[in-house]
C-alpha cells in the first residue's frame, strides 16, 4: 500500500476548515489513542452534558423533590417539550411531535392510525404497503397492524411503490434511509404519489433524523416515527418519537389509548376521550430518566443547522470512499451505498466476503463500525463528532486488514 501522505494532508486541511469541529468537544470520546467511532448509526456517542443532568434528575428531582417533580421539574410536559426540541431537526413546526415509547410501539400507533384515517372514507381501503427492505421489526409490526385492521399486507421495494398503489391502498410504511445500504429514498416524491392515490404515508426516520434534512411539514408527511439513540445521541434505549401532522391530529385514532393521552388524565374516567394535539400520541407514564437524558443530549444541537450537518456528512462519506478507493486492494470490497448525494444517507456499507472477522479486527484496532449479516461492513458518520482524520485512519486500517 502506498504511503497515505497526500490523503493525510487532505484530511488535515478538511478538518481545519470544518465549521462543526468544535462540537467534538461536547462528546465523551475516550478510548484507545486514535480510536475512531463510526457506529453512531447504531448508538450515538455520549454528550458531556448528560451525566451531570442525569445525576441531578436522580439525586435532586427524584431523590429530594420526589412527586413534586412532575409539576415543579416539568416531568409531566417533557414528552411534548422534548418533541418540540426535535421538531426543527426533522423539519416540523412545534406541537406535532410527542416523545415516548419505543420505535416499534410508535410504528404500530402510526400505521394503525394511518389505516383508520384511510378507512374513514370507505371500507375499500384494505391494503398496507410496506418497504420490503425494511428493518425486520417494521415488517413484523406491519403484519400485526394488517391483521388487526383487516388489511392485506404487501411488501414492495420503495422504487416499486408508485406502480403498486391503488384504490385499495390505505397506508404505506417506508424507511427514509435503508439501514443496510445507506440508500436515501425520495421522501418528497414518494409521499406525493401516496397522497395522489388517496393513501397515507408513514415514514421511519431512524437513520435520517439528525443526519440530513427531512422536511416533514414541507413535504406533507402524514405520520412519522424515529428513534433518538442514533444520530440524536439520546443513549441506549432512549425513547422514540411520533409525529402526527397538525391537520390530522383531531382525527388520529391511536390503537393504544392510555390515561396519559386522555383529555382529563387525572379525571379517571371510564370512557376514553382523547386529548387535543400531539398529546393523543402518548400512552402511559413517561420514562423520565431516559427522557431527560435525551433532553440534555439534544443541547449539542444549539447553534447547529441540519443543513451544515448534511454538508459535512456528504463530505465525510465522499472522503471515506476516496480513501477506500486509494488504499483498499482492488476487488476486496464492493460499495453498496449509492454514490449520488441525493441517494445517500450518512453511512457507507461495503460488501466483503469475510466481513464478520474483518470488523472484529477493526474494532480490536480502535476502528469501530459494525457488521450486518451476511457480508456487510457498515460505517456510520456522525458529523458532530467525526472528523476527516478519523475517516482517513479508518480507511487505512481497513486496507491493512484486507491485505
Amino acid at each position: 500500500m502506498s504511503e497515505p501522505t497526500e490523503l493525510t494532508q487532505k484530511a488535515e486541511k478538511l478538518d481545519a476548515g470544518d465549521e462543526l469541529a468544535s462540537k467534538r468537544a461536547e462528546f465523551v470520546l475516550d478510548g484507545p489513542e486514535g480510536a475512531v467511532y463510526l457506529d453512531g448509526n447504531s448508538l450515538g456517542a455520549l454528550p458531556v452534558a448528560v451525566p451531570g443532568r442525569v445525576a441531578d434528575v436522580v439525586g435532586r428531582q427524584w431523590g429530594e423533590m420526589r412527586i413534586r417533580s412532575w409539576t415543579e421539574s416539568g416531568w409531566w410536559t417533557a414528552p411534548e417539550r422534548i418533541g418540540d426540541r426535535i421538531a426543527p431537526l426533522v423539519g416540523a413546526a412545534a406541537g406535532q411531535i410527542v416523545v415516548g415509547d419505543s420505535t416499534s410501539v410508535n410504528v404500530f400507533k402510526a400505521l394503525v392510525g394511518a389505516v383508520r384515517l384511510a378507512q374513514e372514507t370507505g371500507p375499500g381501503r384494505d391494503e398496507i404497503l410496506v418497504d420490503a427492505t425494511t428493518f425486520p421489526t417494521d415488517g413484523y409490526i406491519a403484519g400485526s397492524a394488517a391483521r388487526m385492521t383487516g388489511c392485506a399486507l404487501r411488501p414492495v421495494e420503495p422504487s416499486e411503490v408508485p406502480g403498486a398503489l391503488g384504490e385499495r391502498t390505505a397506508a404505506v410504511l417506508l424507511n427514509h434511509v435503508d439501514y443496510r445500504t445507506g440508500r436515501l429514498h425520495d421522501l418528497p416524491s414518494l409521499t406525493a404519489v401516496v397522497h395522489a392515490a388517496g393513501a397515507y404515508a408513514v415514514w421511519d426516520l431512524c437513520h435520517s433524523a439528525g443526519a440530513l434534512p427531512v422536511g416533514l411539514d414541507a413535504h406533507g408527511v402524514d405520520l412519522a416515527v424515529g428513534c433518538t439513540y442514533k444520530y440524536l445521541n439520546g443513549g441506549p434505549g432512549s425513547p422514540a418519537y411520533l409525529y402526527v401532522r397538525a391537520d390530522l391530529q383531531d382525527r388520529f385514532d391511536s390503537p393504544l389509548p392510555g390515561w396519559n393521552s386522555h383529555a382529563e388524565p387525572f379525571g379517571m374516567r371510564s370512557a376514553y376521550t382523547p386529548a387535543e394535539g400531539a398529546v393523543r400520541g402518548r400512552v402511559g407514564t413517561p420514562d423520565i430518566l431516559s427522557m431527560l437524558a435525551l433532553e440534555a443530549a439534544l443541547e449539542v444541537w444549539d447553534g447547529v443547522t441540519v443543513e451544515a450537518v448534511r454538508a459535512k456528512s456528504l463530505a465525510l462519506t465522499d472522503f471515506f470512499l476516496e480513501c477506500v478507493g486509494e488504499y483498499v486492494p482492488e476487488g476486496r470490497v464492493e460499495c453498496l451505498t449509492p454514490l449520488p448525494h441525493a441517494e445517500r444517507g450518512s453511512q457507507v456499507a461495503l460488501r466483503c466476503a469475510d466481513a464478520g472477522p474483518v470488523m472484529r479486527r477493526l474494532i480490536d484496532r480502535g476502528v469501530v463500525g459494525d457488521f450486518r449479516h451476511p457480508d456487510v461492513l457498515r460505517f456510520g458518520f456522525t458529523p458532530l463528532y467525526v472528523g476527516f482524520a478519523d475517516v482517513e485512519r479508518a480507511a487505512r486500517v481497513l486496507a491493512e486488514e484486507l491485505r
